[in-house]
């Protein structure tokens, strides 16, 4: 296949580069997506949200048409389960607007409240800016870790801005988005807490 072909640009970085790119892709599905494994997710990515054929994925990284399929299966499995259970619009937005009262007033136990025990915080900086190097874990912790933020950029402005994920928080500085802050809920607390910090992720959030 000539390298300068749409399918080899594709595969020539990860995938999910691409999918960033689409602004009505939520933070919670691309970080579904960064759990798969790299086949799983060169399957699913270049099949379920581009259209390639599997015999066109095979052929360019080396496995047969029903391995990729395969691999597309049971990635498709993954983002179902992700989905499942997962909270109305208005309840998100419910819980995202009792979040946002907690970290705005320094109320610790209120946000601890809001938080499911085993919520999970992920960061991202691209390598670009600061960010948490591994998932922080547990509400206490997670809380914690939130309302510490203002002390790091306390000249930042943060506000409440529509994602694709629902009710979300976008904070600037000196009129530029330093990052966006996504929500996932389930039984009405916040199961997931993404920190958008890449430059190049926020682009168009300016």
């Amino acid at each position: 296949m000539p390298e300068d072909s749409p399918l080899a640009a594709s595969v020539s970085v990860d995938p999910i580069d691409s999918v960033t790119l689409d602004d009505s892709v939520s933070m919670a599905l691309l970080v579904l997506l960064e759990s798969l494994t790299p086949a799983e997710r060169v399957a699913f990515v270049l099949h379920d949200v581009f259209g390639v054929p599997f015999a066109e994925i095979g052929e360019t990284v080396g496995r047969s048409p029903d391995a990729v399929r395969q691999l597309a299966s049971q990635a498709r499995r993954h983002v179902r389960e992700q989905r499942a259970g997962a909270a109305s619009r208005e309840q998100h937005d419910a819980v995202a607007r009792a979040f946002a009262a907690a970290t705005s007033t320094g109320d610790l136990e209120a946000l601890v409240s809001v938080l499911d025990p085993d919520v999970v915080l992920r960061s991202d900086g691209g390598g670009r800016v600061s960010a948490a190097l591994r998932p922080v874990r547990g509400a206490d912790r997670v809380a914690r870790f939130l309302l510490g933020l203002p002390r790091l950029e306390p000249e930042a402005v943060i506000g409440p801005i529509g994602t694709p994920d629902g009710l979300g928080f976008l904070a600037t500085l000196d009129d530029e988005p330093s990052a966006l802050v996504s929500l996932r809920v389930r039984d009405g607390r916040i199961v997931d807490v993404y920190i958008m910090r890449n430059p190049d992720k926020l682009t168009q959030w300016s």
